[in-house]
């Protein structure tokens, strides 16, 4: 399966988070920003880094902003700069924008001009976002510890008519399934010879570092 490409546009302590998280996941990622200093520091630990100017229509067009499977609007600072670089990555045909907003008002701009989703990044995390960008399974990710996290997960295709024995996500994800919710019932005692279904969520808790495995 082709990898998913995503462009990262603004490398302040959020969008160098996503960035990042992006590229662990599997994802090709290009990060973009004016800094030259942040560029060079970011550029080993994603796919490209280039230091442009994203307010430049020609300047996106180049970097071939228009076949990114979508694109990351984390520009800090510059309230001008970010609602310019949502609307040309909109006319560009990216099919999904995320895009950082501060305050209520800058939330209901960038929705105006065409961000699919706005967050306030003290909001929400970084890497949660990577994630649920990447691995569409990933409804939530809960820190418990700097290494451990707890994944809220809905049941791949390929899951349904599993059980969890088959599954073994403890062996083969270094996971283990906390508990499970269908419909308004939550259990936590699971029969692990039970086949899933497409309406289940489940609960697992994980290294960080292992994430990928469960996507």
């Amino acid at each position: 399966m082709k990898n998913k490409t995503f462009a990262v546009l603004g490398l302040g302590k959020f969008g160098s988070s996503v960035a990042e998280a992006l590229t662990k996941a599997g994802a090709e990622v290009l990060a973009v920003d004016t800094d030259e200093e942040i560029v060079n520091n970011i550029a080993p630990n994603v796919t490209h880094a280039v230091r442009a100017d994203v307010c430049d229509m020609e300047v996106l067009k180049s970097l071939g902003i228009s076949s990114m499977d979508g694109v990351v609007v984390a520009i800090t600072g510059n309230l001008d700069a970010s609602i310019m670089a949502t609307i040309m990555a909109k006319e560009l045909g990216v099919p999904y924008i995320l895009a950082k907003a501060n305050n209520a008002i800058h939330t209901k701009i960038l929705e105006k001009v065409g961000a699919n989703r706005v967050i306030v990044p003290e909001k929400e995390s970084g890497i949660r976002m990577a994630y649920q960008l990447i691995a569409k399974n990933f409804l939530d990710i809960i820190p418990l510890s700097e290494k451990v996290s707890m994944v809220e997960l809905s049941v791949k295709p390929e899951w349904v008519g599993k059980s969890l024995r088959q599954l073994n996500f403890r062996q083969k994800a270094s996971a283990n399934v906390v508990a499970m919710k269908q419909g308004e019932e939550v259990v936590v005692t699971m029969d692990p010879d039970k086949p899933l279904t497409e309406d289940m969520i489940l609960w697992v808790t994980t290294e960080k570092k292992n994430m990928e495995k469960l996507m």
